[in-house]
């Protein structure tokens, strides 16, 4: 984010604290991201797991793009331990900042629901097409690109002179503009395929497979976008007309706060909208924790095996 040098926060070469304590209100902005931090890493951290353990999950594609994204949004809250505690400003000019390294998780979830909802689209629409070509290791390519594009991007920001620096910041800006007209006009496109063309076909397990991963990747690309939003708005004032909201740091910035909040409204989702998921996160990850909640799911299958077929947890 281009954000600007407000206070120094050097004493005694030690990073300062997000707050200074001064008022109730800098504890409760440094209690909210201390509990911001710990619930998107105990939220994410659990899907993750939970993906990587259970094999019926790792067979099916929209579940590579699930944990994909919960890779990043468990980073994201372990991140708010260090961009939410204490003082730090990314962009330019930055102050004790991580070289943009941490805000671009972001930019990775961004990629990743594009792809997600390129894969929906096709399953749905042409399914055969999608049987013979969108194989385990394109989606794991797909989702392995999203991470190498935004790495690269990195790398040249912090390589190239302070100008160019700014100039490649700007134009991936305006990339992040596109993506987002595209995420927009295709979730729409999804949301017409959902309410139309899958009432036609015929009840199925296949058909129930695809209306599920239909709704979740539909209501997470739209809270995606309602929360970061803001954000990608006051940065584009910020670099066309030189105006936009300016805060102390990344602790008091409410648009990166927002942004931020999909670590937490992702995995959220992705449990309300996936029996088979919470089935598997209750037996792999909480039910270690609570042999009481274990015992209540039982021993019903996980079904499901990326093209629509039944299969079992191991």
């Amino acid at each position: 984010m281009l954000l600007s040098n407000v206070t120094d926060s050097l004493t005694g070469g030690a990073i300062r604290l997000s707050v200074d304590f001064d008022s109730p209100v800098d504890y409760l902005v440094f209690l909210f991201q201390l509990l911001f931090a710990t619930a998107a890493v105990l939220l994410a951290g659990p899907v993750v797991i939970t993906i990587l353990s259970t094999r019926a999950l790792r067979l099916q594609n929209r579940f590579i793009f699930m944990l994909n994204t919960s890779i990043c949004d468990t980073l994201v809250g372990f991140s708010v331990y260090y961009l939410g505690l204490f003082d730090v400003q990314e962009g330019y000019p930055s102050r004790n900042g991580t070289y943009n390294a941490l805000p671009s998780l972001l930019g990775v979830n961004m990629m990743t629901f594009l792809f997600a909802q390129f894969d929906r689209y096709f399953a749905v629409c042409h399914p055969f097409l999608y049987s013979r070509f969108v194989t385990r290791p394109v989606v794991i390519s797909a989702n392995v690109y999203c991470w190498f594009h935004v790495i690269v991007q990195l790398i040249i920001l912090n390589v190239v002179p302070r100008s160019k620096a700014i100039q490649v910041y700007v134009f991936s800006i305006v990339i992040l503009q596109v993506i987002v007209l595209t995420k927009v006009a295709m979730t729409i496109k999804l949301y017409v395929v959902a309410r139309y063309q899958l009432d036609r076909d015929p009840p199925s397990t296949d058909k129930e497979n695809k209306k599920e991963s239909l709704r979740i990747i539909i209501f997470v690309v739209i809270s995606f976008l309602v929360l970061w939003s803001p954000s990608c708005v006051n940065i584009v004032l910020r670099l066309v007309i030189g105006r936009g909201v300016t805060f102390r740091n990344q602790a008091n910035n409410l648009f990166a706060i927002m942004a931020r909040f999909n670590a937490l409204c992702t995995p959220a989702v992705y449990l309300w909208g996936s029996p088979a998921l919470r089935e598997a996160l209750v037996r792999t990850v909480w039910g270690r924790v609570c042999p009481r909640c274990k015992r209540r799911v039982g021993s019903s299958p996980v079904k499901g095996d990326g093209h629509g077929g039944p299969m079992k947890i191991h």
